[in-house]
């Protein structure tokens, strides 16, 4: 079962969405992340868990941050950040995009001789910046050199490094790796920045050969090496290897501290020399033979290919020194004073051409050129005799066409002809916009953020699914300053409609207008006293705003239903009140005259009458009888024949009293 590292996709220390894993060292594992407040890709060093809770370790973990954190130069990995979270402690740091130098070795074998000087001479310019700020690094070797694409070198992995001389902390332990340790980190002793220029010659070595110049079963059996045994020459694994590069290694590599390097620069100077074709200087051909001599005859032999007898001044090449003594006889005494002479005849004509010779080597002082025109820093480098080498990089804080850095700096004298790089500005670091159109907003922000843009989100309605990126200004392939807006579309669904009030309308009238202006219609049918298909509700409410495509659903009344009307007929005022209220019908009374005492307050009868369907909160009228007194009787004597009275009958009046509330 393959095994999850916890750590992917999480965000640490509320700030670096860790992406991938890049490597594990001895005490801490390094990841990939993405600086959501700076919006940049880092290198997430995090200590180990078994090792945060040991007081040795975080130190060294805290030393290696404080260290690096010092240091800025282009050949040092820059140090961001450093912290304490979920229980350790870690350092953000520069993230650079290559591979380690021993990676290359053991995937490519031994280098081309000019890359191997490069490499060295980019260590030694930042092993010189870190000695002169009092830092000595202690673990100088492949592993901790890591080179990017365009073959730039940077020095990582301070962990270890001191500020000035300093003796181990770990009483009678060993700090480094057993193959690059100088002969008095073998022993425990004092480390100064010579250590560091002795692994720098280890690494140089292994570049040339693919090799250490010494290996073992166990770092004891290697540290005794260091200690005691002479290396072997390069060239002797190598025979294109130049012999002047077999002293500059030899020469590093030196038992006694006081006879290597004294200093990264005197060691970068040699280097150039050879890149040059011009041989290294006299003290490092003398001390390279010095360490060769501590060899019997035989090693010495096959350690270092012998020079061709010449009295003539080959460039590159420098005498040999005699491994014997040979016996003295009476010929060169003879030659001596012949050649005494002849320098007497001579040496008149020689004089002038020997002070010229002088003068034209004599070392020149580096003119200061930062911050002024390419022009005119060529201008003064070429005035003193010596020549530019112009390199051109990209610089945010630089305008065009200004040095930005020089080396060597000022005030170092060096000799004519040699070369002074320059590094003029080509101004803001240009980078190429990605293509984010159909990705989702996140995936979209991460891209333009790994390639240094700004990204600027604006949400707009559009049929495309929510969060999806619709558009995006400059284009794909478009070449821009790092740090520029992009502005990118995202999606969050179609524009919202209005919603129209259909309640009344007929459930077929409705749908098919709320299908016409884009919404799907969901139907409910409830209990009601409007007619059936009648829209009684919706939801959501009318007025309300909804996407394109959302679904309204509308309540339709089932249609009343009814109950058959109570026959009331006979029945007292109040009882059939209460009987027709309680069956869910409303009532209305009228009074009727009746001169039948028996009907005097009952239901004489009702409309509509019983037994009726009809719907609730349908009115009931009932006709409640009102007794009246009878007329008189009519006179029925004899019938008088004289003239008739026919005036006006009074009838009484008819009760026509209105309803009672």
């Amino acid at each position: 079962m393959a095994v999850t590292d916890p750590l992917i996709g999480s965000l640490f220390d509320g700030r670096y969405l860790i992406s991938r894993k890049l490597g594990a060292g001895g005490m801490a594992n390094v990841y990939l992340a993405a600086d959501q407040e700076l919006g940049r890709r880092v290198a997430i060093k995090i200590l180990d868990d078994r090792h945060a809770r040991d007081d040795q370790f975080v130190e060294r973990f805290r030393r290696e941050a404080q260290n690096a954190a010092g240091l800025s130069h282009p050949s040092i990995v820059s140090i961001y950040d450093r912290g304490e979270a979920e229980g350790t402690y870690y350092i953000a740091m520069e993230y650079v995009e290559g591979r380690t130098l021993k990676e290359l070795i053991v995937a490519r074998g031994p280098s081309p001789i000019g890359i191997a000087i490069d490499y060295s001479r980019q260590i030694l310019s930042a092993l010189r910046f870190a000695h002169r700020s009092g830092i000595v690094h202690r673990d100088i070797k492949p592993h901790n050199v890591i080179v990017d694409g365009d073959g730039r070198v940077k020095v990582m992995d301070f962990g270890i490094a001191r500020a000035g001389t300093s003796q181990m902390t770990e009483a009678g332990s060993i700090i480094g790796t057993a193959q690059y340790l100088s002969p008095e980190q073998a022993r425990g002793a004092p480390v100064d920045q010579t250590s560091d220029l002795y692994s720098t010659g280890i690494v140089l070595y292994e570049l040339l050969t693919g090799s250490v110049p010494f290996n073992g079963d166990t770092p004891v059996e290697i540290a005794m090496k260091h200690l005691s045994q002479a290396p072997e020459s390069p060239s002797t694994h190598r025979p294109e290897i130049p012999r002047d590069l077999d002293y500059v290694i030899l020469r590093a590599l030196a038992k006694d501290s006081s006879e290597r390097y004294h200093s990264a620069e005197e060691m970068d100077s040699d280097l150039e020399r050879i890149g040059r074709g011009i041989g290294v200087s006299a003290e490092t051909a003398e001390a390279a033979t010095s360490v060769l001599s501590r060899t019997d005859v035989r090693d010495a032999a096959t350690t270092i290919r012998p020079a061709a007898a010449t009295t003539a001044y080959t460039p590159g090449r420098y005498y040999e020194y005699d491994e014997t003594r040979r016996r003295r006889s009476i010929w060169p005494w003879l030659l001596a004073v012949l050649a005494l002479a002849l320098a007497a005849v001579g040496g008149f004509f020689a004089y002038d051409q020997l002070q010229d010779q002088l003068s034209a080597s004599r070392p020149v002082t580096v003119p200061d050129v930062e911050g002024i025109l390419e022009s005119r820093a060529v201008a003064q480098i070429e005035a003193r005799g010596l020549q530019a080498n112009v390199r051109r990089e990209p610089r945010s804080d630089v305008p065009i066409g200004i040095v930005a850095e020089q080396e060597p700096e000022p005030p170092n004298r060096i000799e004519k002809d040699n070369f002074v790089t320059i590094v003029v500005s080509t101004g803001k670091a240009k980078t190429r916009v990605p293509g984010v159109v159909g990705r989702r907003r996140d995936d979209a922000v991460v891209a333009l953020r790994d390639a240094n843009l700004t990204p600027r989100v604006v949400e707009i309605n559009s049929e495309r699914p929510a969060n999806t990126v619709t558009a995006q200004a400059p284009k794909a392939g478009t070449t821009l300053v790092e740090g520029s807006t992009v502005r990118i579309n995202v999606s969050i669904g179609p524009k919202p409609i209005a919603v129209p009030s259909v309640i009344g309308v007929a459930y077929e009238s409705a749908a098919s207008q709320l299908q016409g202006i884009g919404f799907g219609v969901a139907r409910t049918n409830v209990e009601s006293n409007e007619a059936e298909g009648i829209v009684v509700g919706q939801e959501p409410n009318a007025g309300s705003s909804r996407g394109k495509g959302s679904t309204i659903t509308l309540r339709v009344s089932e249609g009343p239903k009814t109950t058959a009307i109570p026959d009331v007929t006979s029945q007292q005022e109040d009882q059939a009140r209460e009987l027709l209220e309680t069956s869910g019908f409303r009532v209305r009374v009228r009074r009727q005259d009746t001169e039948d005492p028996l009907s005097d307050g009952n239901v004489i009868s009702q409309d509509p009458p019983g037994g009726e369907q009809a719907t609730p909160n349908t009115t009931v009228t009932i006709f409640v009888g009102r007794l009246i007194e009878p007329p008189p009787p009519t006179d029925t004597g004899p019938t008088d024949t004289g003239p008739t009275d026919t005036g006006p009958t009074d009838t009484g009046p008819t009760d026509t009293v209105p309803l009672d509330p």
